[in-house]
């Protein structure tokens, strides 16, 4: 056998949807486990962002996009714990704050600040709210692994050994 064969096209990498909104602070206590997470799986795991901003919170909708242009430049979760380290800031700040976060990360930071002008990024942003609502998201984060959907939202509280427990199961059912 080829070493250099593709994997079967049956055998993706397991999904993990986490609906996030950068405005969140129990978003941002979920980072250590995140981290912790993609410390643990690397790309045997796929870790996706799902964009869910709430209404109560003023720059979620555009934290998002701008999360989105962080992804298209190359640096998506970096930006993502960026934000949410400092969500006060963004609370006060609001969209300069957004450009500002780009900007000490190096990247494009007047394209940053076009792309949440000319909103190319609010069609995804749409498409993962109006999905997320679809399967039944009500707040965030919630991560969405193996078709289980677990709400962190109220508490984070053994969620990280759940989503440990399904994708070591999801990785064994491959192998």
């Amino acid at each position: 056998m080829n070493d250099s064969s593709p994997a079967p096209a049956d055998s993706p990498a397991p999904v993990l949807d986490v609906w996030c909104e950068l405005q969140c602070p129990d978003c941002r206590s979920a980072l250590d486990d995140l981290r912790a997470l993609r410390a643990r799986y690397g790309d045997r795991v796929e870790l996706r962002l799902r964009h869910f901003p709430l209404e109560k919170h003023k720059y979620a909708f555009a934290a998002a996009q701008a999360a989105e242009e962080a992804l298209e430049q190359g640096q998506g979760w970096a930006y993502v714990e960026a934000v949410l380290g400092r969500v006060e800031e963004l609370d006060r700040k609001g969209e300069p704050f957004l450009v500002k976060v780009a900007r000490e990360l190096g990247l494009d930071s007047e394209e940053f600040d076009t792309a949440l002008i000319d909103g190319r990024h609010i069609l995804i942003v749409d498409a993962d709210q109006a999905e997320g609502k679809a399967i039944g998201v009500t707040g965030t984060p919630t991560y969405v692994i193996g078709g289980e959907r677990l709400d962190g939202g109220k508490s984070q509280e053994g969620l990280r050994e759940r989503i440990e427990e399904i994708a070591d199961r999801l990785l064994a059912d491959q192998g």
